[in-house]
């Protein structure tokens, strides 16, 4: 059973990807982290091939047996480097998110914890036909307090992310 991790956020210390890290954790079994640190997407670049990591990563999520997300939100939205990887990928050949079961959680300094962030990913998702499990919602609102040193400790959030890896398994199951 493998679990793919894709965090919205390229920074060393993002809490975004110690929310992933803690949700695989949570969930077990194999996990790999994807890389998103890709290129801007440009048609001139596509159009000399598909760049490596980009391949890498459409492969990455049509092997794995499901996906989580986190990303922070940016100006009431999601980040632009979970967007262009999106892109990107649904520029390779295939289909990979068809039918994956995919969850989604995210962890902001703000208050509502990337509520607005989590709606424009679903927007996003949507035209690739994954499994999007609509809950139990994952929102670390302050998230600077939720974590020490990188390890959540807020057992709110500890629980609710408990909650969403379970649902995650039980699709994988359907």
């Amino acid at each position: 059973m493998t679990l793919l991790g894709l965090s919205g956020s390229l920074r060393n210390a993002s809490l975004n990807t110690a929310l992933l890290h803690h949700a695989a954790n949570a969930f077990g079994g194999d996990f790999v982290q994807g890389d998103l640190n890709l290129p801007l997407y440009n048609g001139d670049i596509e159009a000399k091939g598909i760049p490596t990591a980009v391949q890498t990563l459409a492969d990455q999520i049509a092997s794995a047996d499901a996906v989580i997300i986190a990303t922070p939100e940016y100006n009431k939205n999601l980040s632009g480097v979970l967007k262009n990887a999106l892109d990107w990928v649904s520029r390779t050949k295939g289909a990979p998110w068809a039918d994956k079961p995919v969850a989604i959680m995210s962890a902001t300094a703000g208050r509502a914890g990337g509520e607005r962030a989590q709606n424009s990913l679903r927007l996003c998702l949507q035209p690739f036909r994954p499994r999007l499990l609509n809950g139990p919602e994952v929102l670390v609102g302050a998230a600077h307090e939720a974590f020490e040193d990188g390890v959540l400790i807020n057992p709110r959030y500890v629980e609710a992310v408990a909650n969403l890896m379970a649902a995650l398994k039980q699709e994988m199951d359907r």
